[in-house]
C-alpha cells in the first residue's frame, strides 16, 4: 500500500483527486500495488465534499507521516510551494508537480535534493498540460543531442490569436471571450505578456541543454501589441502570428539563444496549423530531426492526467531517475537579445514613397506587403535576416526620419 497526498485543491488539485478515484482500480494495476489518497491539504473547508474526511490544514501532518510516499504539489507559485516541496523531499517523499514557476526557478536545486534522498521530483504537468514532453525529452529522445526547441506553449494566447486570425476579432474582444470561456484568468498578465510561456521554455531548455536557465535571462514579449492590421499583413504573404517560445543550443559551447515573442510563421508549417487552446512543441534532435508534440496544453483533467502519470512513475521507481536532471547555474547563460539573428516585419506610417526608399537603404532588399484597406500613408515590409542589434539601429534611424513605427514582429522559419 502506498499513500498519496495532494497539496492544494484548486482546479488542478481537484482534478487529480477526481481522476484518482475515478480510475483507482486501473491506476493500482499500473502501479502494481494498492494506492490510497490519504490527505488533501487546503486552507479552505469542504464539508460537503465526498472526501471531507481526507482534508487537512496542517502540512506537518503530511510531512511527518511516514506512510505517505508520494506528494502532488499543485498549489502554484513559489511559496509555500518551495518550502513544502523541499521538506517532503528531505523527508524521503517523492514530489510531483504542475507548478511551472517553481520548476523554472528552483528546478536544479530540488532535483539535487531528490537525488540526495533517493526519491523523485517529477514535473511532466508543468509544460504542455496533458501533452507528454518532459519524459520523452530525457528518456525517449535520449539518443539525440537536442539542438533546438520551439513551441506554442500557452493555450490562452493561442486562442486569442486564432480568434483574431479567423474571425477578425480585436485583441480586447478575443481576450474577453477567453475570460468568459474560462481560458484566461481575471488578471491575464501571465499569459498575454508571455511570462507563462517563458517559464515553460526555461524548463525545456534546462532539461535539453543540461544547465539551469532562469526566466530573468530570457527576453519575453507578449501579444498585447498585436493588431488586426498586423494579422492582415501576415495573411497577405502566407503567414500567421503565433506566440513562440524557443531555445537553441549555443554553438561550440557558447551561450544558449532563448526568447519568447510573437512571430510570423508559415501557415502551412508544423506550428502554423496549431490553433485555439492547443499547444504544439517542436523538438529538433540530431538523430530524429523534427519531432512535434501536440495536444491540449492546459485544463483541469489534461493536467491532472499528467500529474497522475508522474505519481504512478514515482510509486514504481526504485530510486531517483538518473536522466531527469540538469546542472545548477548562476544565470547569465543566455545570449543577449541583440545577438539574435532574425527577419523582421515592420509596419510604419509616413510618406510611402520616402518610406520605401528609406527601408531599402537601411535594411537592404525588403519584401513589401499589402492588405485590403491599406491607408496611403502606411507601409509594411519584411526585412532580410540581420542581428537584432543591426535591426535596432536601422529602426532607430527610420524613426529619426519622422516615421512612426506601428508594428514590429519577428519572422521565423518553423
Amino acid at each position: 500500500m502506498t499513500n498519496i497526498a495532494v497539496l492544494g485543491y484548486g482546479t488542478v488539485g481537484s482534478g487529480v483527486v477526481e481522476v484518482f478515484f475515478k480510475h483507482r482500480d486501473s491506476l493500482q494495476k499500473k502501479a502494481g500495488q494498492e494506492l490510497d489518497l490519504k490527505y488533501i491539504l487546503d486552507v479552505r473547508d469542504f464539508p460537503d465534499s465526498p472526501y471531507a474526511d481526507r482534508f487537512t490544514k496542517n502540512f506537518e501532518q503530511i510531512a511527518n507521516d511516514e506512510t505517505v510516499k508520494v506528494v502532488a504539489e499543485v498549489i502554484g507559485g513559489l511559496e509555500p510551494a518551495f518550502t513544502f516541496t523541499k521538506t517532503c523531499l528531505e523527508n524521503g517523499k517523492s514530489v510531483v508537480t504542475s507548478n511551472k514557476e517553481l520548476v523554472a526557478q528552483k528546478g536544479a536545486e530540488l532535483l539535487e535534493i531528490a537525488r540526495k534522498h533517493h526519491v523523485n521530483y517529477l514535473f511532466e504537468a508543468s509544460v504542455g498540460g496533458g501533452i507528454p514532453i518532459i519524459r520523452p525529452l530525457h528518456m525517449c529522445l535520449a539518443a539525440n543531442q537536442i539542438d533546438e526547441i520551439a513551441g506554442i506553449l500557452n493555450g490562452t494566447t493561442n486562442f486569442i490569436l486564432t480568434k483574431m486570425i479567423r474571425e477578425n476579432m480585436s485583441f480586447a474582444d478575443a481576450l474577453a471571450l477567453a475570460q468568459k470561456l474560462g481560458y484566461a484568468e481575471r488578471n491575464p498578465a501571465a499569459d498575454v505578456e508571455g511570462h507563462d510561456a517563458c517559464r515553460k521554455i526555461c524548463i525545456l531548455a534546462s532539461l535539453s541543454f543540461g544547465e539551469h536557465v532562469y526566466p530573468k535571462d530570457v527576453y519575453t514579449q507578449g501579444i498585447t501589441d498585436i493588431t488586426l492590421e498586423d494579422v492582415a499583413y501576415a495573411a497577405s504573404c502566407g503567414y500567421v502570428i503565433k506566440l513562440i517560445g524557443r531555445a537553441k543550443r549555443g554553438a561550440d559551447g557558447g551561450k544558449i539563444s532563448a526568447m519568447v515573442t510573437p512571430a510570423f510563421i508559415r501557415h502551412e508549417s508544423q506550428l502554423g496549423t496549431v490553433d485555439d487552446v492547443f499547444n504544439g512543441i517542436l523538438v529538433r534532435g540530431d538523430a530524429t530531426g523534427d519531432v512535434v508534440f501536440y495536444g491540449k496544453g492546459a485544463g483541469k483533467l489534461p493536467t491532472a492526467s499528467a500529474v497522475m502519470g508522474d505519481i504512478i512513475e514515482c510509486v514504481k521507481a526504485l530510486d531517483t531517475s538518473p536522466s531527469l536532471r540538469w546542472n545548477p547555474s548562476a544565470g547569465g547563460n543566455v545570449a543577449p537579445r541583440e545577438e539574435n539573428v532574425t527577419a523582421m516585419y515592420l509596419r510604419c506610417r509616413s510618406d510611402t514613397v520616402m518610406l520605401a526608399q528609406a527601408a531599402k537603404k537601411l535594411f537592404g532588399e525588403v519584401q513589401p506587403l499589402s492588405r485590403e484597406g491599406q491607408p496611403a500613408d502606411e507601409y509594411a515590409f519584411i526585412t532580410p535576416e540581420k542581428t537584432e542589434k543591426e535591426l535596432d539601429a536601422a529602426i532607430a534611424k527610420l524613426a529619426g526620419m519622422d516615421v512612426e513605427i506601428l508594428g514590429k514582429v519577428r519572422v521565423l522559419d518553423y
